[in-house]
């Protein structure tokens, strides 16, 4: 079994074919999580895992980037041509909106939610982190871990070390994911040690700079993902992505372990399964 920890195949990118794309993931023994970036795509996220039995899940929360203002998506939220220099509504995290959510059962982690530090204004990042903390309650109400979104400054951590301290400052000490990482070594050993799972995708098949981090990285806390329709491995890249590219991802992170496939494939699904309790679901 593989599996796609972070992928958005409910997003409007898929509209037409999301039914298709996701039996295809499910036909080559394939298990993957939607994962909610505001209202909409949270609902969404949990309307398609309920009509699946087993190996469709999702995630709730609001993004980052969805906080305030920002650029409209139209892979994310839809829309013409026209719409792609519109900017999306900032959304008023709404505790119990989420948490009506969040207490289903196909619902396996809360976000993504965090920082995003890339393109927002100095004046913003204090608003993501009292949103960013509001997740982290609700996660300690629902009990399920946190689905974490951080991109720091370019060429920076500035955005980890945040994220270290707001855990530190309020005590967190359940489960947390750090989706698509992109950190240096120096803070890989950081939030090594503070306990934190990864997930990598497609970005490891043509770059090397996050090599060192993956071999920093036990076995026991790595995780796969393609954030679909995002960033597509080689051989795919410049296409659509989709939960099916998750094996390409899945051998490179073999090779930097210095593993087989097959390994790699079934240390990642019992990590899955572990810190998401699928077997519970």
């Amino acid at each position: 079994m593989f599996i796609d920890a972070h992928t958005h195949a409910h997003f409007a990118a898929f509209a037409g074919d999301w039914q298709e794309v996701i039996d295809r993931a499910l036909a080559h023994n394939i298990w993957l999580i939607n994962v909610g970036t505001q209202k909409d795509t949270s609902s969404r996220a949990l309307e398609v895992a309920r009509g699946y039995p087993k190996g469709i899940y999702a995630t709730v929360g609001l993004h980052p980037i969805h906080t305030a203002k920002s650029y409209h998506d139209v892979q994310e939220l839809g829309g013409n041509d026209e719409a792609k220099g519109f900017v999306s509504r900032g959304e008023v995290f709404d505790y119990e909106y989420y948490k009506s959510l969040a207490q289903d059962p196909k619902v396996v982690a809360i976000g993504e939610c965090g920082l995003d530090y890339y393109r927002v204004d100095e004046s913003l990042k204090e608003k993501q982190r009292e949103i960013f903390i509001s997740h982290l309650t609700l996660a300690r109400e629902v009990k399920k871990p946190l689905m974490i979104h951080c991109r720091p400054s370019k060429g920076t951590d500035d955005a980890y070390q945040d994220l270290l301290a707001i855990l530190n400052e309020q005590n967190y000490d359940s489960p947390f994911v750090v989706h698509f990482y992109v950190g240096s070594p120096f803070m890989t050993d950081k939030l090594v040690a503070r306990g934190a799972y990864f997930t990598f995708g497609g970005v490891v098949t043509f770059a090397r700079e996050y090599d060192e981090s993956i071999r920093i990285i036990p076995m026991n806390k790595i995780l796969s993902e393609t954030d679909a329709p995002y960033v597509a491995p080689v051989p795919y890249r410049g296409k659509r992505n989709e939960p099916a590219h998750v094996v390409e991802v899945v051998k490179k992170l073999a090779e930097l372990k210095g593993v087989d496939t097959k390994e790699m494939e079934e240390r990642i699904f019992e990590n899955a399964a572990r810190i998401f309790r699928l077997d519970q679901v």
